[in-house]
């Protein structure tokens, strides 16, 4: 494909994403039950095929690591406590995936901020789980382990940049109001509406850092300047 047609591919893609995230996120708001059980399973991997579109030789592990929160999105769908069980591993593979992925993109190589937004991450995950931990019941280990892989994502997600940092942030918050629901906290208004927006956006800023950390220079400079993706991740 000419770099002309990969990128109307990638536009499309993209706009295509958006327009599913929009339009889940308002029938979340609108109580549209049929919409969100149609649009949630097509959200990753839209998003999965414009990585392969924006950089065919983006990081291995970005796509299985889209494909894996897809799993995790329809079993979450399902309800019950062992599909709910299974979408938890399902995105457990997903920030291991993640995880491995940033660490060979050179997230971790200035090593002094890396510890710091490690412990930064660590003491606010030690002050959640102790203020969940009570009303997580027979979850209270599952969540804390998990939690601890999600913390990972955002730890390693923060040594590529800025908004790659911010996408890590905002999984981690998405994930926080679902463990809130499960401790049976007071919701937040539109609670279930924050958890897929900051979910989509997290997913999306994730997906575009891995791609601009893992694009060869001599591509990048070479590329059409339409092609690159905007702000510096």
């Amino acid at each position: 494909m000419t770099a002309t047609g990969r990128l109307r591919a990638a536009r499309g893609l993209l706009a295509a994403f958006a327009a599913a995230s929009a339009a889940h996120v308002g029938a979340i708001a609108a109580g549209a039950t049929v919409l969100q059980h149609v649009t949630k399973p097509a959200l990753m991997p839209l998003l999965a095929a414009w990585t392969l579109a924006a950089a065919p030789r983006a990081p291995r592990l970005l796509v299985p690591a889209l494909l894996a929160s897809t799993a995790g999105d329809v079993l979450l769908q399902v309800g019950g406590d062992t599909a709910f069980l299974a979408g938890m591993g399902s995105f457990a593979a997903a920030h291991v995936c993640y995880v491995t992925m940033f660490a060979k993109l050179g997230a971790f190589g200035d090593r002094r901020r890396s510890l710091l937004v490690a412990a930064g991450y660590a003491t606010a995950w030690a002050v959640l789980i102790t203020q969940l931990w009570p009303g997580l019941g027979g979850l209270q280990v599952p969540v804390a382990a998990y939690s601890l892989l999600l913390a990972s994502t955002a730890v390693s997600s923060a040594g590529l940049g800025l908004w790659t940092g911010v996408g890590g942030g905002l999984f981690l918050l998405s994930d926080t109001l679902i463990a809130a629901r499960l401790a049976d906290w007071t919701p937040l208004p539109g609670q279930d509406l924050w958890v897929m927006a900051t979910y989509c956006v997290a997913q999306y800023l994730l997906a575009r850092g891995a791609v601009r950390a893992g694009r060869p220079a001599a591509d990048a400079a070479a590329e059409p300047a339409g092609t690159r993706l905007g702000a510096p991740a």
